[in-house]
């Protein structure tokens, strides 16, 4: 597929995208032309390892096989790193374990080689969630920039291809990418699972359990029958908005997102990314390097999809995170602004009851890019690993008669109204992210699945310092009026930022009980978020000299996502006199590997940085 992919004229550029896009690059001005001048300097334009000692070359061809090491001991083909996060605990990443010997077929079918530079670790947030383990995750993805680096350190790389699917891994190996940004980068995803319980019914089950209607054995069938088989689990939490996000910032190729698993379109594509990134090489004329494609445009595409598509809080954490690393500064305003003028395109779990399979059916990420484009929502000149221009991601992926890979258009009209709409009737006018600021400190709301009546919640503070505290709470039936539950001490400097979906059914019941019900916490809730309104990522956290410290029980806080507020109703004399709160943590910092962690939770920055170990290093 090239570049020259023709396309439905896009409208003018939206003023606030050009506003907020222009403010990125001047703010980023001098780290970006940094960055620029380092990748350009690390460009060859001869295989890179025929530079290397003879002795480091037979070291990195050994045990290749006769063409191939022909081809690394003579030859001027490309060669492709595989940097993968297979493991087969991994719903999502369990497909990779063929993927090795497909992108070796491909690239020497073009005259390349591919090989497994290094694999990086691919935790599953859904096996730790609630334990220990958790308090690990939100530090592997800077673990997987770290393990990136290191397997592509070999420098024998032309080219580099990356498969990885979920929450942390996909951040993670973008800004390992983007430290290696002289080199083409290819994401090659696995596809979601093929759809199983429906999300409402799974939701259902998991509120009964919390009210102690139905037994352990209803939960374990009803969440089996859900999480049933290889690929993606199929709601739209964060594993599925880094597929959207990796497509609309041109690092797939069109359509690959959503494809299921072990399919021959899935084989199909597979092979074209791999035949792809050896096509944009510095060796050839259409050269791509990563960190040249991902710029201010392609970031501020991304945002404009995460709002468009009600993607993943998780975000407002690695898309600043990732920027960073290709001396691009992103901030939480960024996110809002533009958030004001992308309308709501789609209802996905949890912001509807349809999966990633149905959107997929129902037009998609080619629907969803057409109908941004088309609104001028998006930079239609981005450069992407097709070259510049997103006219080629309005196509969706075939197989011919022949068994070829093709490109159609994809549809004009939704396939289910009530899943996807148009830019002209979505189902909210504008992306549902807001930033709340106030006497409390900075935090992110996700309203996209909240009822309006909702989105204003003032209410007494419940204090709790662990999500046990407030799942006991609940349990023992003392939750019984409106409250805003406040957890706090669940920030990345304090237990590395562990995600709280476990708060999720007991929230919702109390709320469906009728009661005035809100979350702050400086803890995380990512994609699986839903109707329950929750101010989250608050900045500076407790045991960072954050005010949320300072709350008591009884407080009268007010979570206004209207008007962008988070305030405590208290006198501000006494607010300033009153002491923080501290907690002993060290029950969180060993045990289960955390206390190897010390060192990131010592150097972690801010959530409204990205909540990163680098933010010195890319500063």
């Amino acid at each position: 597929m090239s570049a020259e992919t023709p396309s439905a004229s896009p409208a003018p550029l939206n003023a606030r995208i050009g506003e907020v896009t222009e403010r990125i690059a001047q703010r980023s001005r001098d780290q970006r032309q940094r960055y620029l001048d380092r990748i350009a300097a690390a460009a060859a334009h001869k295989p890179r390892r025929q530079a290397l000692g003879c002795a480091n070359q037979a070291h990195g061809f050994a045990a290749c096989a006769p063409g191939d090491k022909a081809v690394l001991r003579e030859g001027q083909g490309a060669s492709l790193g595989i940097v993968t996060a297979y493991n087969d605990m991994l719903s999502a990443h369990q497909p990779y374990e063929r993927y090795p010997e497909l992108l070796r077929e491909a690239a020497r079918g073009v005259g390349g080689v591919a090989l497994v530079a290094g694999g990086v670790p691919a935790m599953c947030d859904g096996v730790t969630q609630g334990e220990a383990g958790m308090e690990l995750s939100l530090f592997s993805r800077d673990v997987i920039a770290l393990s990136t680096a290191v397997a592509l350190s070999h420098q024998t790389f032309d080219a580099a291809v990356f498969l990885g699917i979920c929450d942390k891994i996909v951040p993670g190996l973008v800004i390992g990418a983007l430290s290696f940004g002289h080199l083409p980068a290819v994401f090659i995803p696995s596809g979601p699972m093929t759809s199983g319980l429906s999300n409402t019914e799974k939701s259902k089950i998991r509120q009964l359990f919390a009210e102690g209607k139905v037994g352990r054995d209803a939960l374990l069938e009803a969440e089996s029958k859900s999480y049933h088989g290889p690929g993606t689990c199929t709601f739209y939490g964060t594993a599925n908005t880094n597929q959207m996000l990796m497509e609309i910032m041109g690092l797939h190729l069109p359509g690959a997102s959503f494809v299921t698993p072990d399919t021959p379109l899935r084989d199909a594509l597979t092979r074209a990314a791999a035949q792809r990134a050896l096509a944009i090489t510095a060796l050839g004329n259409d050269y791509i390097p990563a960190g040249r494609m991902l710029d201010e445009k392609a970031f501020v595409n991304g945002i404009v999809g995460l709002h468009a598509t009600g993607g993943s809080t998780n975000h407002t954490l690695h898309l600043v995170a990732m920027a960073a690393a290709g001396g691009i500064a992103l901030t939480w305003q960024d996110f809002s602004d533009l958030a004001e003028v992308t309308p709501l395109l789609t209802r996905v779990y949890p912001n509807g009851t349809a999966d990633v399979n149905h959107f997929h059916a129902a037009g998609g990420m080619a629907f969803v890019i057409r109908e941004l484009l088309g609104a001028g929502l998006l930079h239609a000149d981005a450069e992407t690993i097709l070259g510049r221009g997103l006219a080629a991601y309005t196509k969706e992926p075939v197989l011919a008669e022949d068994g070829s890979l093709a490109w159609r258009d994809g549809p004009a009209v939704t396939g289910d109204a009530k899943v996807l709409r148009t830019a002209a009737d979505p189902f909210q006018a504008t992306g549902g992210l807001k930033v709340l600021d106030g006497n409390i400190g900075r935090a992110v709301i996700k309203t996209s699945a909240v009822a309006p009546e909702r989105h204003v919640i003032e209410a007494p503070a419940r204090v709790f310092h662990a999500q046990e505290e407030l799942q006991a709470a609940f349990k023992a039936g003392e939750l019984t009026g409106d409250m805003v539950a406040v957890l706090r001490f669940q920030g990345p400097k304090a237990n590395g930022m562990p995600e709280l979906h476990k708060l999720m059914p007991p929230l919702g019941v109390l709320q469906d009980r009728g009661l005035k019900v809100a979350l702050v916490t400086d803890g995380r809730l990512s994609g699986a978020s839903g109707k329950v309104p929750s101010a989250i990522h608050v900045t500076p956290e407790a045991v960072d000299g954050g005010a949320i410290a300072k709350v008591r029980d009884g407080d009268l806080i007010r979570v206004d996502a209207v008007a962008g507020t988070l305030e405590v109703l208290v006198p501000a004399a006494e607010w300033a006199a009153r002491p923080a709160v501290t907690v002993d943590l060290s029950a969180s910092h060993s045990g289960v590997g955390r206390e190897l962690f010390a060192p990131f939770r010592n150097a972690v920055g801010q959530a409204e940085k990205g909540a990163s170990i680098f933010q010195e290093v890319f500063a």
